[in-house]
């Protein structure tokens, strides 16, 4: 398909009830595994991405090698591919179009756009910031004739900014803006109580995306609330560090081998980054 097939493909994916699930990937081989699980696309996790690169996340990685890994996920996959782009990896709005074009071209058809502000006096970039960094990419992306699905992500209930009584109405009022400026679909993360999931569904017009993981709901009951999108950031990556940590204390204390009990055989993995498959 061609890119804005691919992309349209992409959009489609998004039904409420019947939630586009995404296993966040952090490089090609976990990549592959999601593809391989049968996902219908291939989510990035920033965290993910930059933990393997060597770096915290929050805006440290910069640009080239952000757009480099996605390039290199894009090419393992034949699944469409969006990325997690934080704030864009850029201080300036303007900046941000020049890391819509450089996704695009490495072949994503979505990004995740944050609100957070690293950098800033705040946790959180003012509405009309944010709103300005959402309106540039999606004209970057128009400008390439690609209907990029932006994913704008909402940090209010992840960041805990302002009275927890008034969280709800932060979220929605950011969330309308947004969709205002071009964002095609809404991200919370932060948020699992059905009471909370099922008032962002009612109260916004376009796709919303729940981030889960142990002790949320299930997806079939978030796909009954009208999630139309489930993902789970960086807790995969993080179970599998979590993987690398125990087997290492085992084996320098104990010189004992359980935790690499559930390993995938050598061959598996192998033939998985073929590029012949």
């Amino acid at each position: 398909m061609t890119p804005t097939d691919t992309a349209r493909h992409f959009r489609s994916l998004h039904e409420r009830g019947r939630p586009l699930v995404l296993p966040n990937a952090w490089d090609v081989a976990s990549a592959r595994l999601v593809e391989h699980a049968g996902a219908a696309a291939v989510a990035t996790t920033s965290a993910g991405v930059s933990w393997g690169l060597g770096v915290p996340d929050g805006e440290r990685l910069d640009r080239d090698r952000a757009l480099d890994l996605i390039a290199r996920v894009v090419a393992a996959v034949r699944a469409p591919v969006t990325a997690d782009v934080e704030g864009g990896y850029a201080e300036k709005p303007a900046d941000v179009a020049e890391t819509v074009r450089g996704v695009l071209a490495a072949g994503a058809v979505g990004v995740n756009l944050e609100d957070a502000d690293h950098g800033g006096p705040g946790p959180l970039r003012s509405v009309a910031a944010q709103s300005e960094r959402i309106a540039v990419a999606r004209e970057a992306a128009d400008a390439e004739g690609v209907p990029l699905f932006i994913n704008a992500r909402v940090d209010t209930y992840l960041s805990a900014v302002g009275e927890a009584g008034d969280l709800l109405a932060a979220t929605l009022d950011r969330a309308r803006a947004y969709v205002g400026a071009g964002a095609d679909g809404i991200f919370v993360p932060g948020v699992t109580d059905p009471v909370i999931v099922s008032a962002l569904v009612d109260g916004i017009d376009v796709p919303v995306n729940v981030m889960t993981g142990p002790g949320a709901p299930a997806i079939a009951e978030l796909a009954g609330l009208g999630v139309a999108r489930i993902s789970v950031g960086s807790a995969i990556a993080q179970a599998a560090y979590a993987v690398v940590r125990r087997s290492a204390q085992e084996l320098l204390s104990a010189g004992t081998y359980a935790a690499l009990s559930d390993a995938l055989d050598f061959a598996d993995v192998n033939a998985l980054l073929r590029t012949d498959r």
